[in-house]
């Protein structure tokens, strides 16, 4: 039997109703929704304006409109970060950033300029090391929720306030932390939230969220196919029309829309402590283990259900490999897409094995591991290949 511990990357499995959402909507509303005035594209329509409000519920976004569906969280911080940033803005970023934070920023290197405020060994960020960075032409701070590598909760309502009081746009990437922490825009001042809906929000690949707050002035990443305004030459300025081009993920919405649904009737609370329950169990147990060695907050700390360690003396990417082959357990070895946060760590060339917890994990696939790298720690790998990625 799997023991799936890679819920970082996606969330699996899906909650009961994501895949019957989705086949419902191929099957009797497989239209275009907002194209036609017939029945199923009406309903189809009907499908993505009740996932809609669903986010805009659960963020405390004010406005619905202002919910636009994404690809992806990378897709909307590309969205967010590109189409904010003007030739000569100065952004502020951290030392834990996912490469969907650090690669838009490199991109712009020849026309904008970053600071990124080091963070501490834990991963974590003092908001006054952000206000020092500020400077006359900073325009953007963008950071992460909770790292993809420690699971640090960055804090992020201190920042958000900084942000409004200097006249900054507020970026938040929200990729480790929807469906998991408590998010509100209005009182973290967040001017611009991008969120997977594979992930903790329990949808299907293929969806994300961009919330666009009143406050930005976001240039649209893509132009045309937006069935409204057809007459006029350029971009409709309506939302959500004017960031949503082309034909919408009908089916993934209806899908994400059903994780949204199981949120709700579960509880985020009930999900939250499920999911730091075992992440407390691991980090408990492991802490005390011989030759592992943990990184990230403690075990009492706020932060995501997301945890990385070493077993000391044994190759990464060999550890990922043996818990797959032997053991069927699915985790994640490697830089996670974060070499910022691993220089941070003092990780980068050894690399980290991340455990990501879900709510559709127990207790005893916990203690399962635990004995599994006890087992491991003294076993020669010489023999495992692979196991690690970037």
């Amino acid at each position: 039997m799997l023991i799936y511990f890679d819920n970082a990357a996606t969330t699996w499995p899906k909650p009961p109703g994501v895949t019957d959402a989705m086949r419902c909507c191929l099957d009797d509303k497989g239209a275009n929704p907002g194209r036609s005035g017939h029945r199923m594209s009406l309903e189809a329509g009907q499908v993505v304006d009740k996932t809609r409000n669903a986010i805009a519920r659960l963020f405390n976004i004010p406005d619905r409109d202002r919910v636009i569906f994404t690809l992806n969280a990378t897709d909307a911080l590309n969205m967010a970060i590109k189409g904010s940033i003007k030739p000569g803005d100065h952004v502020i970023t951290t030392s834990m950033e996912h490469n969907s934070v650090t690669r838009p920023l490199y991109g712009l290197r020849r026309v904008i300029s970053v600071t990124k405020v080091p963070c501490a060994e834990d991963g974590s960020l003092n908001p006054r090391k952000i206000e020092k960075a500020i400077r006359i032409n900073t325009r953007i701070i963008v950071i992460t929720h909770a790292s993809n590598v420690t699971g640090t909760v960055m804090p992020v309502r201190e920042i958000g306030a900084l942000a409004r009081q200097k006249g900054l746009i507020f970026i938040v990437d929200a990729a480790q932390s929807a469906g998991v922490l408590d998010i509100d825009v209005q009182d973290m001042n967040i001017d611009l939230l991008a969120l997977p809906g594979h992930k903790g929000l329990m949808g299907p690949p293929g969806t994300g969220i961009l919330y666009v707050g009143e406050r930005a002035q976001v240039r649209p990443f893509r132009e045309g196919g937006t069935g409204s305004h057809s007459t006029d030459p350029g971009q409709p300025e309506v939302l959500p029309e004017k960031y949503e081009s082309g034909t919408l993920n009908s089916p993934g919405i209806a899908g994400l829309g059903a994780g949204l649904e199981f949120i709700s009737q579960t509880g985020i609370n009930t999900i939250r402590e499920h999911e730091l329950g075992l992440t407390r169990r691991f980090i408990e147990s492991a802490g005390r283990m011989p030759g592992v060695k943990l990184y990230g907050p403690g075990a009492e700390a706020e932060r995501a259900p997301v945890v990385s360690f070493l077993l000391e003396g044994q190759d990464t990417g060999a550890v990922g490999g043996a818990l797959d082959k032997w053991y069927n357990i699915a985790c994640r070895a490697g830089l996670h897409c974060a070499p910022d946060a691993h220089r941070t760590l003092g990780t980068l060339e050894k690399k980290l094995v991340r455990f990501s917890f879900s709510y559709f994990n127990t207790a005893s696939e916990v203690d399962f591991a635990l004995q599994c790298l006890r087992d491991i720690r003294g076993r020669d790998l010489a023999e495992i290949t692979g196991g690690c990625s970037c």
